[in-house]
């Protein structure tokens, strides 16, 4: 008779001691939101990079801490951007391998490698048709004042045959390194391990039974590759306020001078892209606009603020995956090959608008015959840039094939990180695009996915 009581006399003071304590209200749905997290993170860090920006002169308390704020937000944005860039090499070389291997079975794996080609192309050719537009619209290089003595020409350059030979392996992992006067850098080269992978994978597949342990071990080392991207990517909200703010604070607006003509010209052009071009090509696909800009809004944030295609894409490519139904056999060979030579932001926004800057520049009249030109080399000469830092190289392709000075790519230097920001956001929100549109087209993509 006394444990039922004490029994009894536990669960009363139990129920007791939950009515006296008050259940926390449930937190806001945005509050898990990983977009809406990118967001707030984005808010706080152009806070942090004004206030670094109009605080750091000066040698009082609070100079000091608007000093060690933007120290701070360059090291942590940096530091980000080094842990995303760091898995690229594994993640492109497993993903390429495996998918290899599983597109086996997917029907007309061939054909979704040419139309995926294609679809790069399309939206290409109409993205270079929107900079040509809004170049001859705005005449960015009339009027403009710059001084051209103290301008050289960039120490990148593009060429059709560097872009052949960065294709042919130099080792086996496409690692390289450069001798500079205090330390050895090490880069590496992602059109280089795209082609390496897909080579070892299609001899995994041509070896049989024999290389099926291989496989097994590249899918293992993929999944190990995508949890430990997926603490990286939790990290972006802290990475976004970094980035944003040092751009803030180290850049403002001073760089923009006497070439705002010219940005207000590139980021229009970025819109229309971003806006019209892409919203039509959605709609035409019966994909639902506001639904896909919402799900890839980690991918676009991302690459503004971290200017990099291929630090952006293990992001990119879990986007495609878990947010708009992209199988994964098709997502992992057509992001990183995406990554290298789908810039419609550098390889055909930019290098168009800044061909018609230099001419006007220079007093030169473009013939129909130079536009056309500037249409083919943005639709097919994309990939040239792939190995390389920027959109200069893409730029300097394009005057070289005018026969327009390369000094007028000097002319730019100055705000190209400025510029780079908007170009990258629409290079991989294009990325996304054209995977999801072509999964839809060959009837792969997951619908159900975007029911939720």
């Amino acid at each position: 008779m006394t444990a039922p009581h004490k029994t009894q006399k536990t669960q009363t003071a139990q129920t007791n001691q939950t009515a006296e304590t008050p259940e926390q209200p449930p937190k806001p749905a945005w509050w898990h939101n990983f977009g809406a997290q990118i967001l707030i993170g984005l808010v706080i860090g152009i806070i942090f990079g004004l206030f670094a920006r109009h605080y750091s002169a000066g040698t009082d308390a609070l100079a000091q801490i608007a000093q060690a704020s933007g120290t701070l937000l360059g090291g942590l944005g940096s530091a980000y951007v080094q842990l995303l860039r760091i898995m690229v090499v594994p993640l492109v070389f497993t993903a390429v391998v495996t998918s290899v291997a599983q597109l086996r079975q997917v029907t007309n794996a061939a054909k979704l490698a040419v139309s995926t080609l294609i679809w790069f192309a399309i939206t290409a050719f109409f993205s270079v048709l929107a900079g040509i537009g809004v170049a001859l619209l705005i005449n960015p290089g009339i009027g403009a004042h710059l001084d051209l003595a103290a301008t050289k020409e960039p120490s990148t350059s593009g060429s059709w045959l560097a872009f052949f030979q960065s294709v042919l392996p130099t080792n086996i992992f496409g690692i390289g390194a450069t001798l500079n006067t205090d330390h050895v850098a090490i880069n590496f080269n992602v059109l280089q391990i795209l082609v390496i992978s897909l080579a070892i994978g299609i001899a995994a597949v041509k070896a049989g039974k024999d290389a099926e342990p291989f496989l097994k071990v590249a899918e293992s080392l993929l999944k190990i590759v995508q949890v430990i991207l997926w603490w990286i990517i939790r990290l972006a909200p802290i990475g976004t306020a970094a980035l944003i703010g040092h751009a803030v604070a180290h850049y403002g607006w001073n760089a923009i001078g006497s070439l705002g003509t010219f940005t207000i010209a590139i980021y229009l052009g970025l819109a229309v892209v971003l806006l019209i071009i892409y919203p039509v090509v959605l709609a035409y696909h019966r994909l639902p606009i506001l639904e896909f800009y919402r799900r890839v809004w980690p991918v676009t944030s991302l690459g503004f603020l971290t200017r990099s295609s291929l630090g952006v894409m293990p992001v990119t490519q879990r986007i495609a995956e878990e947010k708009l139904g992209v199988p994964r056999e098709y997502a992992s060979f057509a992001i990183p090959l995406g990554s290298t030579t789908k810039m419609d932001g550098c390889a055909s926004i930019y290098p168009a608008i800044a061909a018609v800057f230099v001419a006007q520049f220079f007093g030169i009249a473009l013939s129909p015959v130079d536009y056309l030109l500037i249409i083919a080399v943005s639709v097919l000469g994309s990939a040239a840039t792939a190995g390389t830092t920027g959109a200069i190289v893409m730029l300097t392709l394009t005057l070289s094939t005018l026969g327009l000075p390369l000094a007028g790519a000097g002319l730019l230097l100055a705000i190209d990180p400025i510029l780079d920001m908007g170009r990258t956001a629409v290079n991989v929100t294009g990325q996304a695009l054209v995977s999801v549109v072509v999964a839809r087209r060959a009837g792969i993509l997951d619908e159900a996915s975007w029911d939720h």
